[in-house]
């Protein structure tokens, strides 16, 4: 997890950042999940100075918590490491501090929506999905993430296997916006 202060860095540089935040409930599941994936992505692409991703959940009842152990051992079986992550809430001040405000379901889209004072927040703030090239073209649930909290072992399969194929075209589309180069960036 990046820290918030480290987000805010004024200071110059020479490597032009961007900042990403994944939110999803309790930043307990999918948005830890989604964290990780972008995180190792870009590593594997020379592009771990570029990109800053965290995760926040939009309430308060995990801050603190690691993420949940099937999310974490769904994460190990497909080579990810997520055993740092502690959840924490989304602060509508963080906003002007990233570029990216990525919701994992319409219902975060919203909440994050309302949460943002200007136009120029609110069009930060997209679905994760939206950039998964199966399901362009397509609104709606489909767009979801679902929730595997009450679910077993497969939903947070699922859940990887989604957040792969977003984030490996989030990673390409970002890229291509900054003019750099991202090859297939798989797991």
């Amino acid at each position: 997890m990046v820290d918030d202060e480290a987000m805010s860095s004024d200071s110059p540089s020479t490597v032009e950042r961007i900042r990403v935040c994944f939110v999803c409930s309790g930043n307990i599941c999918r948005s830890p999940i989604a964290e990780v994936v972008m995180r190792d992505l870009a590593q594997k692409q020379g592009l771990g100075d570029v990109f800053q991703v965290d995760s926040a959940g939009t309430g308060a009842w995990h801050i603190g918590d690691p993420a949940d152990e099937r999310a974490v051992k769904a994460l190990e079986r497909a080579g990810y490491d997520g055993s740092a992550h502690r959840a924490r809430q989304f602060e509508p001040q963080w906003f002007p501090r990233r570029e990216h405000v990525i919701a994992l379901d319409a219902g975060h889209l919203r909440t994050l929506r309302s949460w943002a004072s200007s136009e120029q927040d609110r069009a930060k703030v997209r679905l994760l999905r939206s950039f998964d090239p199966r399901t362009q073209g397509l609104s709606g649930t489909v767009l979801d993430v679902p929730d595997p909290y009450y679910g077993g072992r497969k939903d947070f399969e699922d859940v990887v296997e989604q957040v792969e194929a977003a984030c490996s075209e989030m990673l390409r589309t970002l890229c291509a916006r900054l003019g750099r180069s991202a090859g297939p960036a798989t797991a």
